[in-house]
């Protein structure tokens, strides 16, 4: 199975987006494909993909009542579908209250079982609830997790569910992962979860046309400590789209949405945008991503091919083999 988790530990490094983009490129890919939402705070997975709408009612059944084994119903009632077609376990406020929620259920297990806390799986709920109790594996050919931001309890339950890390990083600026950083978090989880972690690739983000931003590109690319097999370029724009489409950059890009400024208030609508090269070559990079984490980390047999079929234009064919020949040619 491909099993990312697309986590870094600095904000502003399109981490929801990126995770959105990659379920999104790897459902074109021909794969089934399921994400969880596991970030309780707004601006998440669940309001980019517009599901969710029982997040916010305290009694509604969510994926916290399954981690912690008292469900209010199926697994599979909570799984919404996104009109891209990507399966979605939605966000809850009660992941906001994951740990407090788990330390009352520790102490009563613990109790009953006379075991200790030391014990007690804490990390390992969520990879039972997936895996064994409800078998994705046999369901999915995907599954992905946005997290939560925090390393606190829900964080270490997503990598020990998954164990492979895809990691978006800032090319500058001041609290950004340096190589040595990156190591260490990975080291750091790994000794907390005593198991082995694996790196699928590093990807530079919002990469502009700095002196600085070059540097750090080229540090990351330079290195052979861990993959860096794209570099997605400074598209604020079309990132923010997303957000209004509600949906993929490959919705935003085929919809032509656009955020402007009419009588006096600013508007977003589909048929307004127009078509940048620099735009579809950032769809070759999504693309390219996700073909790399499938194919490279978990030796996976996808589409290459990617057909855009964009409102009002032709269809732009995005094809990996060529892009990889033109690569090596240069």
């Amino acid at each position: 199975m491909i099993t990312p988790v697309v986590y870094s530990e600095s904000g502003g490094t399109y981490k929801t987006t990126m995770t959105a983009n990659l379920a999104v490129a790897l459902n074109r890919m021909g794969l089934d494909v399921l994400v969880l939402d596991l970030d309780p705070q707004e601006g998440n997975l669940t309001t980019l993909f517009d599901v969710g709408e029982h997040r916010s009612d305290p009694d509604a059944d969510n994926l916290v009542k399954h981690i912690l084994e008292q469900p209010d119903g199926e697994f599979a009632d909570l799984i919404e579908t996104s009109e891209e077609g990507i399966d979605i376990v939605p966000s809850h406020d009660m992941l906001g209250d994951f740990t407090s929620n788990l330390e009352q259920k520790i102490s009563y297990e613990t109790s009953m079982q006379n075991i200790s806390r030391d014990e007690y799986p804490r990390f390992k709920l969520l990879h039972r609830l997936l895996w064994e109790e409800e078998a994705l594996q046999e369901e999915y050919d995907a599954v992905l997790i946005d997290p939560n931001a925090r390393a606190e309890d829900l964080l270490y339950n997503a990598i020990f569910a998954l164990r492979t890390l895809v990691a978006p990083v800032k090319p500058a600026g001041k609290g950004n992962l340096s190589l040595d950083g990156l190591e260490e978090l990975v080291g750091n989880m790994e000794q907390q979860l005593e198991i082995q972690i694996g790196l699928s690739c590093v990807v530079p983000s919002g990469v502009g046309q700095t002196n600085a931003h070059r540097q750090y590109k080229k540090q990351f690319e330079d290195t052979d400590a861990f993959a860096t097999p794209v570099a997605i370029a400074d598209r604020e724009s079309l990132m923010d789209a997303m957000w209004e489409a509600r949906g993929s950059a490959f919705k935003v890009v085929e919809e032509r949405w656009k955020t402007f400024e009419q009588d006096g208030e600013m508007v977003s609508e589909p048929g307004q945008r127009r078509i940048r090269d620099r735009e579809i070559d950032t769809l070759t990079k999504l693309y390219q991503l996700a073909h790399f984490v499938a194919t490279e980390t978990f030796d996976a047999d996808v589409d290459p091919v990617l057909e855009l079929d964009i409102e009002g234009h032709e269809t732009r064919t995005i094809d990996l083999r060529e892009t990889e020949q033109t690569e090596v040619k240069a």
